[in-house]
């Protein structure tokens, strides 16, 4: 019999991208031949959409693949369509009906149910093997789902339940799974991490966690994506600073620091609590790169509130920051108490002028790196560079490092980078040594 050819289409976050190679790994250990292509020019017996369902732009990115493919599958080049992930999960009921040419609608997690209908085979692999479809060096690694934070314009706990921890032993297994693959950088993922263990455990862990991954032979460089800033776990910066592996570099969402649309937004901290945390940070981890994202245009954002955050912005002077304009999701709490009023050119421009202001600081913040010699993992090669990141620059997200070409690297490598020039988005170095 033929094996059968299935192509994985991962739309959205991190998070997404580990569900859909988990699914890689069960269907190839049921025989099928597994493809991680965005293309439409192959034909597949199968293709399985791993969708987005976060935000408005997020949703119609993901019915547009999934039209886009069931034109594919009308014109004979697509045997099966399947639908998987956040989408389906929220809207289990209503898209089938809209969009008849997909063959099986699951939910997030539904992995083995998919694999046995596409082919009367019962997956036998471990709840965290997969395929790793990042570059063979780095991965990501998700140690929890869920979240029990309920911001007010937030549909993720909707769509993925309460938060819920996986066992530290677990995770330290996959760690050295991911090891013994060639994996050198982890970078740890959650939807908010700084809840960790406090549901299985009856206490916060991610210190505990984090030096357990440390201890794992293999393991370079240790990344922590997605805190959150109330009850935030101040041991975590002790686990930080003691270990040389974990980057110096928190993902940490603040959204806002106006008081009044902190309190709309349900986040539970005043901006002076915000303050006061990451100046915290900075001193407890000296040099830490911060990236966080914030919000414009929440309902009740007055200009005076709007003013406050630019002000906020120019006194952290934050290494990475990423903003988005509010949009209102069904059933949250800001859609059931709040009306979306502010007008969207409003948002637009208050939305222009904060990455604006972040440009400027990003680029000065980007200069002050000129002379300094910088340890590099290489990503890449291209015509006239290797591409690379420093530990202050997460995969995908955050500027890369441009390697001037002088001798033969691998992708995977560390190096000794001086940089000669810098970008806002990018640096510019010459190889010093390789590590």
């Amino acid at each position: 019999m033929a094996r059968k050819k299935v192509n994985i289409i991962s739309l959205g976050c991190s998070k997404n991208l580990i569900d859909a190679e988990r699914l890689m790994r069960m269907l190839s250990a049921v025989g099928c031949d597994v493809s991680f292509e965005q293309t439409r020019s192959c034909d597949w017996d199968c293709v399985v959409i791993n969708t987005c369902g976060f935000i408005g732009d997020a949703k119609e990115e993901s019915v547009n693949e999934i039209l886009e493919w069931a034109e594919a599958k009308k014109e004979g080049r697509v045997g099966e369509l399947c639908v998987m992930g956040c989408l389906s999960e929220r809207y289990r009921e209503e898209l089938p009906a809209e969009i008849s040419e997909v063959d099986r609608w699951y939910g997030k997690t539904d992995w083995p149910a998919l694999v046995s209908d596409l082919t009367r085979l019962h997956p036998a692999t471990a709840l965290y093997d997969r395929i790793i479809t990042t570059p063979r060096h780095h991965a990501y690694l998700k140690i929890a789902e869920g979240c029990n934070r309920f911001c007010a314009f937030c549909a993720i706990p909707l769509i993925t339940g309460r938060f819920t921890s996986r066992p530290v032993e677990e995770i330290v297994d996959e760690v050295k799974m991911l090891a013994g693959r060639g994996v050198r950088e982890v970078n740890v993922i959650a939807q908010e991490l700084t809840s960790y263990g406090l549901d299985i455990y009856g206490r916060l862990e991610l210190p505990r966690l984090i030096d357990a991954i440390a201890a794992v032979e293999g393991i370079e460089w240790i990344r922590l994506h997605y805190a959150y800033p109330a009850d935030f776990p101040e041991e975590l910066l002790d686990a930080m600073a003691r270990n040389k592996k974990v980057c110096r570099y928190l993902d940490i969402a603040l959204q806002h620091v106006s008081d009044s649309v902190l309190q709309n937004m349900r986040r539970h901290i005043t901006g002076a609590e915000t303050r006061a945390l990451l100046a915290k940070i900075r001193e407890r981890v000296p040099d830490i790169h911060i990236r966080t994202t914030l919000m414009v245009g929440f309902p009740g954002e007055e200009d005076a509130d709007f003013e406050e955050l630019l002000e906020f912005v120019r006194e952290q002077r934050f290494e990475r920051m990423g903003a988005f304009a509010y949009c209102e999701e069904e059933d949250t709490y800001a859609a059931r108490h709040f009306q979306d009023e502010i007008p969207a050119d409003v948002k637009q421009s208050r939305l222009d002028r904060l990455m604006a202001l972040q440009e400027e600081i990003s680029m000065e913040i980007q200069s002050k790196k000129v002379g300094q010699v910088l340890t590099v993992i290489v990503d890449r090669e291209e015509n006239d560079y290797y591409v690379g990141r420093s530990e202050f620059d997460s995969p995908e997200v955050d500027p890369e490092i441009l390697i001037e070409k002088s001798e033969k690297l691998r992708s995977g490598d560390f190096c000794e980078v001086e940089i000669t020039e810098a970008l806002p988005f990018e640096l510019i170095g010459r190889l010093v040594r390789t590590l």
